[in-house]
């Protein structure tokens, strides 16, 4: 469903108070949100290899021990690209500092919707 022409002119002025406000945050969440799909193209492009080593494997029929070892690199690319489009490449929050217990996440690492609540709340605090 289209927005109304209020709604959209709302929309425009909400992009452009963000980009005058913080261009360096409007600009990362552009950035971010092209590279899903670029994510998803490379998981793609993988996991075809790794069907045709997987199906390569079993016509060359080239064998380590008895055991079908490029139909086996094959699947385990497949497995790889899969994992790829499911996580999606994020960074791990789940990172260990050196005592041992889980460290805080900086600024930098905090999800996008914690620092957009932080961001609220100053604002909203502020008036």
């Amino acid at each position: 469903m289209p927005l109304s022409e209020h709604e959209q002119r709302m929309l425009d002025q909400i992009e452009s108070a963000l980009y005058a406000d913080d261009p360096k945050f409007a600009s990362t969440v552009h950035r971010r949100s092209l590279a899903p799909g670029r994510r998803r193209a490379q998981a793609v492009v993988l996991f075809l290899v790794g069907l045709a080593l997987l199906v390569g494997g079993i016509v060359a029929g080239v064998q380590v021990g008895g055991f079908p070892i490029l139909s086996l690199i094959g699947f385990l690319v497949m497995f790889g690209a899969g994992l790829l489009a499911l996580r999606g490449g994020k960074p791990s929050l789940k990172s260990v500092d050196g005592r041992g217990g889980p460290s805080r996440p900086t600024a930098s690492a905090r999800s996008l919707s914690e620092r957009m609540e932080d961001r609220f709340n100053r604002r909203f605090n502020e008036e």
